[in-house]
C-alpha cells in the first residue's frame, strides 16, 4: 500500500533518530556483525536521497519500500524481501538488505514511518449519509441510513444495506454486497463479488498489548485487511487488521458465521473456514484448506496447501499438506484414530489394572507370608 507522500532514506533516518549506513561492502556472512557494523559507510547523496515510497513488512514490502527486522535472528525474514532499506536494532550481518537505518527500538521507529505514509485518518464521520468526498459509482445503491466516510471509493453494482458503516479510505470493487450492520474500519480493501452478512467486522484493531509499568499498553495497529474477489464472510464474524501491512483473505475464501481471524494473518485462495473457528495472529494458511467448526489456531503457524482440520481439533504446530488432522493437539488422522481407539478402552483398561493390581497384591503377601514361615522354621 504505497504513498504518494515519499520520504528519502535520509529523511526517514532523521524522523525515526537512526544512523543510515551502507554495508555493501561487508560481507553478508560476516559473523562479526559488530565489527562490520564499525565498517558501515554513510552512503552516497544518490543513495541518502534516493525516495522511499512506502513501509511494510519484509513479505509484503515493494521494491522502493523500507521494512523492518526486530531481532538479528529473525533474519531469514529478509530472504525473500524486495524491501531496499529496513530499519534494525544493529548491523544484521546476514541480511540481503545492505541499507539499514540502525535504531534503539525498531518498533517504535517503524510506527513513525508506517504513520507518515499511512497516517490515522481520525474518528470523524458523517452525522449521516455519505461525506461529500466520497467516490460511488451510479449504478451502486446505498441505503439512506448508511454511513460512507471520507475518500471511500465503491466501485459499480454494489449493494450497501441499512446501517452499514465505510470508515475513511476504504475501496470497494465491483458488484460487492455488504448486508446489514457491516462496519469496514479506515482502509479496508474489498476485491470484486465480495459478501460480507449481517453484523461482520472488517479492520477492527487487532490484539497487541506490551507490559508497561505494570500496565497493558496497546501496540501500534496501523495495518489494514484486504479481502481479495469472490470472498463470502458470515454474519458476526471479525477480521483485525495487520500491525504494519494486510491482513489478507484469499481469493474466493468462504468465511461462516462467528469466525475470528487475528491480524497478520493470511489465508490462502478457497479455503473453508466453519463456524466459531478462531485464528490467532500471523498464521497462514494454504489454499484449499478446510478448518472445521470450532478449530483454533495458536499464532505464528503456517498450514501448508489442502490441510483439512477436524471439528473442535486444537492446532499448535505447522501442518502439512494435504492431510487430514483431528484431536488437540491436533495429530494426523490415522494418529488421532489409534488414540481414539485406546481412548474408548481404557475404562477396560482400567478394571484390568485394577484386577491385575489386586493379584499382584494377593501373590505379594502370601509371598511375603511365606518367606516370613520359611525363616521361622530355619530359626527354630
Amino acid at each position: 500500500m504505497a504513498s504518494s507522500n515519499g520520504l528519502s532514506l535520509q529523511e526517514i533516518a532523521d524522523l525515526v533518530g537512526g544512523r543510515l549506513l551502507d554495508f555493501s561492502d561487508c560481507h553478508p556472512n560476516d559473523s562479526d556483525s559488530s565489527q562490520d557494523a564499525a565498517e558501515g559507510k554513510s552512503p552516497s547523496d544518490k543513495i541518502s536521497g534516493a525516495i522511499c515510497s512506502g513501509a511494510a513488512p519484509p513479505a509484503e514490502a515493494g521494491p522502493q519500500e523500507i521494512t523492518l527486522i526486530d531481532q538479528a535472528n529473525h533474519v531469514s525474514q529478509l530472504s525473500d524481501s524486495r524491501a531496499f532499506a529496513v530499519i534494525a536494532p544493529e548491523y544484521v550481518a546476514a541480511s540481503p538488505i545492505r541499507l539499514q537505518i540502525l535504531v534503539d527500538d525498531p518498533h517504535a521507529a517503524f510506527t513513525q514511518v508506517v504513520s507518515h505514509y499511512r497516517p490515522a485518518l481520525g474518528n470523524s464521520m458523517p452525522a449521516s449519509g455519505i461525506d461529500p468526498t466520497a467516490n460511488i459509482d451510479p449504478t451502486s445503491e446505498v441505503h439512506p441510513s448508511a454511513v460512507i466516510g471520507a475518500d471511500v471509493k465503491i466501485g459499480p453494482g454494489c449493494y450497501i444495506a441499512p446501517g452499514v458503516t465505510i470508515a475513511a479510505g476504504c475501496q470497494i470493487g465491483a458488484d460487492c454486497t455488504l448486508h446489514p450492520n457491516v462496519t469496514l474500519y479506515a482502509y479496508s480493501q474489498l476485491g470484486q463479488r465480495v459478501t460480507l452478512h449481517a453484523g461482520t467486522v472488517v479492520s477492527a484493531h487487532g490484539f497487541g498489548y506490551k507490559m508497561i509499568d505494570g500496565r497493558h499498553v496497546p501496540t501500534a495497529q496501523l495495518g489494514y485487511v484486504v479481502i481479495e474477489n469472490d470472498v463470502e464472510v458470515g454474519a458476526s464474524s471479525t477480521i483485525d487488521r495487520g500491525t504494519y501491512g494486510a491482513t489478507r483473505i484469499g481469493e474466493g475464501t468462504k468465511i461462516d458465521n462467528q469466525v475470528m481471524i487475528a491480524h497478520n494473518c493470511q489465508i490462502g485462495r478457497h479455503n473453508l473456514l466453519c463456524s466459531q473457528v478462531g485464528i490467532a495472529g500471523s498464521c497462514i494458511t494454504g489454499d484449499y484448506v478446510v478448518l472445521a467448526g470450532q478449530v483454533g489456531l495458536k499464532d505464528h503457524i503456517a498450514l501448508a496447501d489442502g490441510v483439512i482440520v477436524g471439528a473442535q481439533a486444537g492446532v499448535m504446530d505447522d501442518l502439512a499438506p494435504n492431510q487430514v488432522y483431528l484431536g488437540s493437539p491436533a495429530t494426523p488422522q490415522r494418529d488421532q484414530m489409534q488414540i481414539m481407539a485406546v481412548q474408548r478402552k481404557l475404562p477396560e483398561m482400567r478394571r484390568d489394572l485394577k484386577r491385575l493390581t489386586q493379584q499382584v497384591s494377593r501373590l505379594t503377601t502370601a509371598a511375603e507370608n511365606q518367606s516370613s514361615s520359611i525363616g521361622q522354621q530355619k530359626a527354630a
